[in-house]
């Protein structure tokens, strides 16, 4: 594998140092985990959801958190105190522990556990202040806004 060196970056450019930490972070976090298999889906525009098989989990052994810009998912199994002899032993029931990054105004909007899939809804909710706006052109209003601004 490839290692990039984002050193210059940091040197020469303001406020994208979270980028360059995100590709260091993917970059060293190779060995991800695979248990519980997910699909991470775009649901719609702005819309995506993450559908996580936890088959044997009851909702009370699963913990979702947000926090800024991470997603936590967590899964302790209780202990089972029946004494079980398998002859083969196919479904996991280990604890697991699942982190995402979340880009920027991407919330957790819902989680729901059907048929031993977990499903996250989230959604990307740009402020107001940020979306796009239309400026009309108009001189008395240019005029007008350039005092503002001033």
């Amino acid at each position: 594998m490839r290692t990039y060196d984002f050193t210059p970056l940091y040197r020469s450019a303001i406020g994208f140092d979270r980028l360059a930490q995100l590709f260091d972070e993917a970059a060293r976090t190779d060995a991800q985990p695979s248990y519980p298999p997910y699909n991470i889906e775009l649901v719609g525009e702005d819309k995506y959801r993450i559908t996580m098989a936890v088959a044997g989990f009851d909702r009370s052994e699963l913990e979702i958190e947000s926090e800024r810009d991470q997603l936590k998912i967590v899964g302790r199994k209780q202990k089972d105190e029946t004494k079980r002899t398998f002859l083969h032993r196919g479904i996991a029931a280990r604890d697991f522990e699942h982190r995402f990054q979340l880009a920027d105004h991407v919330k957790v909007v819902g989680a729901k556990l059907d048929n031993g899939l977990l499903n996250i809804e989230l959604v990307r909710e740009i402020p107001e202040s940020l979306k796009p706006r239309k400026i009309e052109i108009n001189g008395d209003n240019v005029q007008l806004l350039q005092r503002e601004a001033a």
